[in-house]
Parts: structure tokens; sequence; C-alpha cells
């Protein structure tokens, strides 16, 4: 079967590798579509340090039931449409204890530290797919990883009905962030500094959007909230500058969610912490939103689908990637759709 295949950074191409055999409790997937995420765009690049080579890429994966042991914990069928769940977890450390397994001590991702699903066919754990509706379209499924990433970030918020919330960067997990606030009922003000992104925050609704390299961003948010600052503030960017900006702009009580990957190491000021007595909490992947986010999609509660740039076939996706490494800004989301 066919995979995309990256050697080592830079080197990435289309490899035929062995069916895969499903082992006990495992599903036989025959993938039907895979997106491809700017995690995918940083293995290129060979800047992330989690990945190893060479590597099988892919981490968001639909793809319909071949087969599947019949006593699978949710009743799945051959035949079903499903999303993969791509964070493997042990089951037995304290985080997986108390529920948490998107912060397994031995987490493994699909398409990072493990081979991944841009494939033909995949055997995955069948406790980690989730049903999809089956005339739900292809090219959308996989759309629901991204999507329980950003609902991961404003449920480790905390984030209610009425509250602000500002979003550090207009990218596809940000812009997901924003739609899913708007559909709890608060209110995003989304960060920026690439003008159509700003735009198409806008045209989703977003009432307040703050270009970063040409607006005060502690001024504007200070007018957004007539002077409380945010009771929630989402770094979904990765960017130093932006993770120090936090503190600027969260309330007094205030929760500040930090999902972005920064490169180094950021100093912050405690004292203000302590001032403020903000709640800081990481937000990594996701846990137990599969289900929510592909109801949210699915019903349009949530129009995911406006951040699908483009739908391409599994051969055209190396081509892809090294486009979307030297052109970032003219893609928010490719998702590729594999034949039957």
């Amino acid at each position: 079967m066919d995979a995309v295949y990256l050697k080592e950074p830079w080197n990435i191409d289309i490899k035929g590798i062995e069916k895969p055999t499903p082992k006990e409790g495992e599903a036989l997937i025959k993938v039907r579509s895979a997106g491809i995420c700017g995690s995918d765009i940083g293995a290129y690049r060979g800047v992330n340090p989690m990945v190893s080579y060479p590597r099988i890429l892919g981490h968001e994966i639909a793809g319909e039931v071949l087969s599947i042991p019949q006593d699978n914990p949710k009743g799945l069928k051959i035949g079903d449409r499903v999303v993969v769940d791509p964070y493997l977890y042990c089951g037995h450390c304290y985080p997986c204890s108390i529920g948490r397994t998107n912060c397994c001590e031995t987490l493994r991702t699909l398409g990072v530290h493990t081979d991944g699903g841009m494939m033909e066919y995949l055997a995955h754990p069948a406790y980690m797919l989730h049903k999809a509706p089956q005339d739900m379209p292809w090219e959308l499924i996989p759309l629901a990883e991204p999507l329980t990433i950003a609902l991961h970030g404003l449920h480790r918020g905390g984030l209610s009905a009425g509250e602000r919330v500002v979003i550090f960067g207009a990218g596809a997990i940000g812009l997901l962030m924003a739609m899913s606030a708007l559909h709890y009922k608060a209110v995003p003000i989304v960060l920026d500094i690439v003008e159509e992104r700003l735009s198409l925050a806008k045209s989703f609704g977003v009432p307040h959007t703050v270009r970063t390299d040409r607006e005060n961003a502690e001024e504007r948010v200070r007018e957004y909230t007539n002077g409380r600052m945010a009771e929630v503030v989402i770094e979904a960017s990765g960017a130093n500058a932006a993770i120090e900006d936090t503190l600027k702009l969260v309330s007094h009580a205030g929760r500040i969610v930090l999902t972005g990957w920064p490169k180094k190491n950021t100093e912050l000021p405690t004292d203000v912490i302590t001032k403020k007595e903000v709640d800081v909490r990481g937000g990594r992947n996701s846990a137990r939103e599969f289900a929510e986010a592909v109801d949210l999609i699915y019903s349009k509660k949530v129009r995911a689908d406006r951040i699908l740039t483009k739908v391409i076939s599994l051969e055209e996706v190396p081509a892809l990637v090294r486009e979307i490494e030297k052109n970032p800004g003219a893609y928010l989301k490719v998702n590729a759709v594999l034949p039957e």
C-alpha cells in the first residue's frame, strides 16, 4: 500500500509499504481522509524535537472499519465511518488513572512518536475510534481532531457563557477556538499579525480582533472588556512574546491556558501571577472531546469546514507539504481524500 513517508527532514515522498495486520484489540481501517497539520510541517522542517525519523506522517485520520473485534467497547461495526484518536496512552500512570490520558507520562502520538495514518490502511486500537455519521463527508471528518484541541483548550480554561476569551493566534486551532467560543455564547477576542486571518475571523462572527503589530493589544482588550480584561486568555501561537503578554491581558482572578509549543523558554513575572491570583494551565492535545467535536461539525454548530483551504489526493500530499512549508500563510487546513 502507499504511505506518506518522511525519510528525514526535507525528504518526503510516497512509499510502498506492507499492509498492516491488526493485533488483538485492534481494528483495520480503510483510510478515507487525512489532514495535514502544522506539526507535519514542523516534522518536515526538522524542528519538532519529538519527531523521530523515518516516519509515516498523519494524525488527523478518518476511515471505514474493515474489521473490528466484536466485543469492542463502542459497538462499532464493519462499514462504520470513524475518526481516529491518535493519542496512544498507557492507561496505568497517574494522569491516565484520573482520566487525563492526553498527558500520559509515556504518551505517543501518531505521526510524531510512532508511524501515523497517511496511508491506505491503518491498524488502530478499537477503543480509540469514534463513530461519525454515515453521511458525513469524508473531507470534513478529520477536522474533528483539530477541533478537539480547540475544545480542550476552552475546557481547560473553564470558559462560561458571557465571558471574554482572548485567543492568541488566528491559525486553524485559534479560529476553531473562536467559533467554539461563540457556540458557548462567550465573547472571543482574536489576536494575530495577519490581516487576512483576522478578516476571516470577523467573517465567522468574531466581534473583536486585534492586529498586534499595529495596535496596542492591552488598550484594545481593556476597551473591549470595559476595563476588566479577559476572564480567559488562551495562547495558541507558541510565540514567546504572546506568552509574555497573556498576563497583561488576563483579568484579576482570570485563567490562562497555554496550548502553543514555544521553541524556547519564556520568562514570566510570577509576582503578577500572585497579584492577580491567576490560574495558569497547560492545554495539551485532547481528552474525551471527540464525540462533541464530531457533533459540532456535523450539526454545523461550529463551521469547521470554513477553515478547509483545499482538498487533495494522498499522492499530492508530499508536494503540498513542500508548498505549505514555503507559503504557510496561504493555507489554513488541507485534507487529503482517498478513493474507495
